[in-house]
């Protein structure tokens, strides 16, 4: 037979535990509830090539292929002028229009990441042997894509 006070004991350690469990699983549940749906890093860490599309006032829509890479489950890009350029024009900001493998994403924001330049140069030195042959001064905008809550629509391309 067990004291009144390890009953006790074990009583308030079981309920601590219950509502430490609780509000887990509440936090992951709530996290998995803002997912994008086909938002997946492993695709962009797959991908050789990623397209964006923004849209200028005078050009209209233009598609751009871009390196990605993703650090800490994150896609980056490094931008040259021209696209950089595009992004700075781009009347539907701060959204563009992604493409990965066979997923489209309507509303992705560009957003600059100064901070992770280096970094990002380095992940793409080792993920694309061309790398090395680029000035990357020549690359004045780093951005990390972060995805608006909309669907993915299977692309036909």
């Amino acid at each position: 037979m067990m004291p009144t006070n390890m009953k006790k004991y074990r009583i308030a350690n079981l309920a601590i535990l219950s509502f430490v469990l609780s509000i887990a699983f509440a936090t992951a549940a709530r996290g998995d509830g803002n997912a994008v749906p086909g938002w997946d890093p492993s695709v962009f860490r797959d991908a050789s090539t990623i397209k964006i599309m923004t849209t200028e006032p005078d050009a209209g829509e233009h598609w751009s292929n871009l390196w990605v890479v993703v650090i800490d489950g994150q896609p980056y890009v490094r931008l040259g002028d021209r696209s950089y350029g595009r992004i700075q024009r781009n009347t539907t900001s701060p959204f563009v229009k992604l493409k990965v493998a066979d997923r489209e994403f309507d509303k992705v924001k560009v957003q600059e990441m100064p901070d992770m330049k280096e970094k990002v140069g380095a992940a793409m030195a080792d993920k694309y042997w061309m790398d090395v042959l680029i000035r990357h001064e020549s690359h004045p905008m780093v951005a990390r894509l972060v995805p608006e809550h909309a669907a993915p629509e299977t692309s036909s391309h």
